[in-house]
């Protein structure tokens, strides 16, 4: 059974592999003369992905990446202004 942190990489990673094939739709479509509103549809589908998946990233890093508050730090640990950041950058 994988952990939940397993479950949380397995999530993120589906969500990039759907996103990089909705790109390569995208890709084909613009290279083929595809209609405008398909590529625009297209083009809106991949944003909302990458999008969904940053979240996702996002959240999984407010679980397990932020510095523990009794002061125990990892290598990989973010404070909150710089999750804040990163949270930031995508909205």
């Amino acid at each position: 059974m994988a952990t939940p942190d397993e479950d949380a990489q397995r999530r993120i990673i589906n969500r990039l592999k759907r996103a990089r094939g909705q790109l390569n739709a995208l890709i084909d479509s613009v290279e083929n003369g595809g209609k405008c509103r398909d590529v625009v549809t297209q083009l809106a589908a991949v944003s909302s992905a990458l999008d969904k998946a940053g979240f996702a990233i996002i959240a999984t890093a407010m679980k397990d990446c932020v510095v523990d508050p009794d002061g125990e730090s990892r290598d990989n640990d973010l404070t909150t202004a710089e999750l804040e950041k990163l949270f930031l950058t995508l909205a």
